[in-house]
């Protein structure tokens, strides 16, 4: 392996080394020889006007048109606020909360444990999407509606996004 190395290594200095030439002389412009056309006698004609060149019509039209066109956007943006409080979930059924879905399970791991130390149990379900591994944390299941706002009502206030998902749809 050392031998090739240096084998390519010789050989790119030798390369190197031919295409560096002397730096070029400034050169003097070389005087350039009489015209035959000086030479030549016109008897008295004025020389004909040298024809004049076609102009090229643009071949894209797009530098035109693009500076009258303008696109008028909105200025509106959507804020959601986060001082209001979430919607009760009335709709009876069974129920889980996403605390999060993060690329290593360690990081799923802290919030975890960021969850137990407010009280509330959760688990970590590993799911591959796209061939990448996820570790999603969740809570539950449960099908106790008043449990399940109570829960998100806390999260809330820990200022954890969880998301709500229902479960049998």
């Amino acid at each position: 392996m050392l031998f090739g190395l240096a084998v390519g290594l010789s050989v790119a200095v030798a390369v190197y080394m031919k295409d560096r030439g002397p730096e070029p002389a400034a050169q003097q412009p070389q005087p350039e020889p009489a015209s035959l056309q000086n030479a030549l006698d016109d008897n008295g004609e004025t020389p004909a006007p040298p024809p004049e060149e076609e102009e090229e019509e643009p071949r894209f039209t797009f530098y035109d048109i693009l500076p009258n066109v303008e696109v008028v956007t909105p200025e509106r943006t959507e804020t959601r606020e986060r001082s209001a409080p979430p919607q009760a979930v009335i709709e009876p059924g069974t129920y889980v909360l996403q605390a999060g879905s993060f690329s290593t399970h360690q990081d799923a791991d802290k919030r975890r444990a960021e969850l137990g130390m407010h009280g509330i149990e959760s688990h970590i379900q590993r799911v591959k999407v796209n061939d990448r591994n996820y570790h999603r944390v969740y809570i539950g299941p449960t099908d106790d509606l008043d449990e399940l706002n109570m829960l998100r009502s806390r999260l809330r206030a820990a200022q954890i996004d969880v998301l709500r998902i229902r479960l049998g749809d």
